[in-house]
This record gives C-alpha cells, structure tokens and sequence, in this order.
C-alpha cells in the first residue's frame, strides 16, 4: 500500500463518523421540533 493510499484510508473513517454524526444529529433536531409543534415531548 503506497503512502497516499494509506494516508486517503485514514482520513476517510473520521470524514465517513462526522457525516454519520451529522445525519443523527439532523434526525434528532427535526423530532425535537416536531414534537415541540405538536407539544409532545420527546420521551
């Protein structure tokens, strides 16, 4: 494995956890505001 691939196969898991992160995160605000639309609570 050359050092650009390894160097792109490191850097692509903390990339890959931040958009993961980001999408949960996105999820969990849209119910945080659908429930306070509603008035509900969340749990």
């Amino acid at each position: 494995m050359t050092v650009f691939g390894l160097t792109a196969y490191i850097l692509v898991w903390p990339v890959l956890s931040a958009v993961v992160l980001l999408l949960l995160l996105a999820a969990f605000a849209k119910d945080v505001l659908d429930a306070r639309k509603n008035g509900g609570d969340m749990l």
